[in-house]
C-alpha cells in the first residue's frame, strides 16, 4: 500500500489564498490531517480579521437592566377558582 499524499484542497478567505495537502499514511489520516490544518487557517483568518479595533473598557450597563425590569413589571396572572 502506497503512503504517498492523496487528497489536496485549495481555499480563498478573502483575497488569500490557501493550499493544502494530505500528510503521508491511509486516506483517513490524511483526511483528518487536512481538517485540523483547514480549521486552524479558518479560526485564524477569523481571528485576524474579526478583532475590534475599538473595545470598550467597561460594558454597557443598559442592555442587561432593561430586560429584567420589563420581566418584573408584567402582572402575575390570577388563579381562577
Amino acid at each position: 500500500m502506497e503512503s504517498q499524499s492523496h487528497v489536496k484542497a485549495s481555499f480563498r478567505l478573502g483575497s488569500e489564498t490557501y493550499t493544502i495537502s494530505g500528510s503521508t499514511g491511509i486516506l483517513s489520516e490524511q483526511l483528518v490531517s487536512m481538517k485540523a490544518e483547514s480549521m486552524n487557517i479558518l479560526k485564524d483568518y477569523i481571528t485576524k480579521t474579526n478583532a475590534p479595533a475599538d473595545v470598550p473598557d467597561e460594558p454597557l450597563e443598559e442592555g442587561s437592566s432593561g430586560d429584567e425590569d420589563e420581566i418584573s413589571n408584567k402582572p402575575k396572572p390570577k388563579k381562577r377558582k
